[in-house]
């Protein structure tokens, strides 16, 4: 089964296609781009490389993956993309190559929905079951772990990192990291809880809920320094991977930490 491509489109001869590929009306596809099997390029898409997209990915009409970095130090450097599998990449997404300052590619995992206009600039690290509603954006060098939700018109600096099930309120901005398990949210973010419901619903036990709910109230609200209230975290409460990926989280954050 040869690539099913629509006579509109406009694919380079050196574009790497997989045989169950489906290239769409008017789509245009540069060279350097691999395509894996069953991904979809629904119409009027811009794919440019070199970019490597994995299998059974569905992008729809008017996205532009594989961008130059909107980088004013960028003068045509070999930069690059690398998308996961089971993507849904919606209307106008926008996903920019890395930069020659950054890591040199831009990185989005697996099983994301990514919802119209969202944009993901250069040298970002997006994880995998991801959902980013529209127009949420990440500017250049943000990482975004697994499984975080991120609102609708969301704007998040560069270099800021957003933990693994953070729930991120819509209209908002973050300048500094948001903790593992957390929900933020305001003009200039502030936390409001713990994703308790995120995390019943991801199957997190009542128990392991519990004490995390403990170590937030310690790291966030009993006005302690952050260096105390890691260490009164470390000695009071049990010693499970989820804490560890919390401690861990605050202590390797370089923008400070939003509380």
């Amino acid at each position: 089964m040869s690539p099913n491509i629509h006579p509109t489109a406009i694919v380079s001869p050196s574009a790497e296609l997989a045989d169950n590929v489906i290239i769409g009306p008017y789509c245009t596809v540069g060279d350097g781009v691999v395509l894996h099997g069953g991904t979809k390029l629904v119409s009027h898409v811009v794919v440019d490389g070199p970019i490597e997209i994995g299998e059974n990915n569905t992008i729809f009409p008017f996205a532009y993956i594989g961008a130059p970095p909107q980088d004013l130090r960028y003068k045509d450097e070999p930069t690059s993309v690398k998308i996961g599998s089971s993507n849904v990449i919606r209307e106008y997404v926008t996903i920019h190559r890395g930069s020659p300052s950054g890591t040199g590619v831009t990185e989005v995992g697996s099983q994301n929905y990514i919802m119209a206009y969202a944009h993901i600039a250069h040298d970002c690290k997006v994880g995998s079951n991801i959902v980013m509603a529209n127009v949420a954006t990440l500017a250049g060098h943000v990482q975004v772990h697994d499984r975080a939700v991120i609102g609708g018109l969301v704007a998040i600096h560069q270099h800021t990192r957003i933990g693994a099930y953070a729930m991120l309120g819509g209209f908002s901005g973050f300048g500094q990291d948001v903790p593992p398990y957390t929900m933020a949210s305001g003009a200039r973010a502030n936390l409001y809880g713990l994703n308790s419901i995120g995390l019943k619903r991801s199957g997190f036990s009542d128990e392991t809920i519990a004490v995390l709910k403990k170590a937030y109230k310690i790291l966030f609200r009993d006005k302690l320094t952050l260096k105390d209230a890691l260490e009164k975290v470390k000695a009071d409460l049990p010693s499970i991977p989820e804490l560890k990926t919390l401690t861990e989280f605050i202590e390797q954050n370089k923008r400070g930490i939003c509380r």
